[in-house]
């Protein structure tokens, strides 16, 4: 038990300060997350949506994320990364107050997209400031700790929203407006003047090539492994869309159940992420941590399938959250071992537009395929997908030396 203490502990040694406070302005920020768990929810229960407008609207939402992460990432190169995030968070607050307002398809859709665009051009401007302000030996985890630190307030925000919805689904929109002036206060108060270093090194092949002002976009491999991470988010990103609505559907489970289930995600990724990107890290190449992340996101959503009950609920959502901690914080890190300090807002941009690609195309196949065919086709094909994703992996990082 001891060693196991000094272990987990040992996962937090080292890291800096400023890594800490970006994580609180994570935590503030991701606390407020109440609105996009359970969107589905709103417009299917609330306004009384179809399944297929309700898909409309949040693919909406991804249209924008792959805009944001565009003009996020272009911003970060040109602005700087505090700007960039400074801007974002204060700009999503009048859009949250502004979203209850909305109560049709159109104008509903367009608001979604709207607050997509600000609030995601935040996302590749962070991965520039995690990587800025971390100490070179130390990025893996720093990453690991703001995703901790997000996945907390992912756990706080939907279990504090199931109540809220319960009683109005206004204060929703208004706890995530809260959540963001907070935020983005505090991001300026301690940042506004502090200095940074450089990141982790590249190796002198790579700095040559980067040098050469590379664009990740050339980068062949790095494409192909952003395709990957695309095909993995489609998947992945149900927890945020179609998993809500089978809950709802299928099991009947009210709003504040659903919230319980979506809370318990993020302590299960709270307690162990550290500690196992501490283990990985230390045991394993990072081309097996990512395809074996990839498998166990694949198996969460057969689990589905073979057996049925509240129990097998929670017991796929605690896999799926082992498949977030293994694959996700190192497929950042991959990121920040191919690009160059002139280039690392493009290639973080194009890392998180393949997960933004994701939050348009996983609510639009999926709502549409369990609408026409059932919930039960949709989890097998996401199976599919999965598993053909690490095969994917596996050859890809193979040519990347990984």
């Amino acid at each position: 038990m001891k060693d196991f203490i000094r272990l987990y502990l040992e996962a937090y040694r080292g890291l800096s300060t400023p890594a800490w406070m970006l994580a609180l302005v994570m935590l503030i920020n991701r606390s407020g997350a109440m609105v996009i768990p359970f969107l589905g929810v709103y417009m299917v229960n609330h306004l009384h949506f179809s399944l297929q407008d309700t898909g409309t609207v949040l693919s909406c939402f991804g249209l924008g994320a792959v805009s944001g992460n565009f003009l996020g990432g272009w911003l970060s190169d040109k602005a700087g990364h505090f700007k960039v995030q400074l801007v974002s968070l204060f700009l999503t607050v009048p859009m949250f107050v502004l979203l209850p307002q909305l109560d049709a398809v159109l104008p509903l859709a367009i608001g979604v997209f709207t607050l997509s665009l600000i609030s995601e051009t935040f996302r590749p401007a962070n991965s520039v400031s995690v990587a800025y302000y971390s100490k070179p030996d130390n990025v893996v985890r720093s990453f690991s700790l703001n995703r901790m630190a997000m996945n907390l307030g992912f756990s706080i925000g939907p279990a504090l929203g199931g109540f809220l919805a319960a009683i109005s689904y206004r204060f929703l929109f208004y706890g995530n407006a809260i959540a963001a002036l907070g935020s983005g206060l505090l991001f300026y108060f301690y940042f506004r003047n502090l200095k940074g270093n450089a990141g982790p090194k590249q190796n002198p092949a790579e700095e040559q090539t980067d040098e050469a002002g590379r664009s990740p976009y050339r980068d062949l491999p790095y494409v192909l492994f952003s395709l990957l991470c695309c095909v993995f988010a489609i998947c992945f990103l149900q927890l945020l869309s179609t998993l809500p609505l089978y809950y709802r559907t299928v099991y009947q489970l009210s709003e504040t159940q659903i919230g319980i289930i979506l809370a318990f995600s993020g302590v299960v990724v709270f307690s162990l992420e550290m500690l196992m990107v501490h283990i990985a890290e230390r045991n394993f190449t990072v081309r097996t941590v990512i395809v074996a992340g990839t498998v166990l996101c694949a198996f969460s959503f057969l689990i589905l399938n073979l057996a049925k009950g509240i129990p097998v609920l929670y017991f796929a959502m605690f896999v799926l959250c082992l498949a977030e901690i293994l694959a996700m914080p190192f497929m950042a890190t991959i990121t920040l071992k191919r690009s160059s300090l002139k280039k690392r807002g493009a290639y973080m941009a194009l890392n998180a537009l393949s997960f933004s690609i994701g939050h348009v195309f996983s609510p639009f196949l999926g709502t549409r395929i369990a609408g026409a065919f059932g919930f039960e086709v949709l989890w097998w094909g996401t199976t599919a997908a999965l598993t053909m994703t690490a095969i994917g992996f596996f050859f890809v990082m193979k040519r990347m030396r990984l």
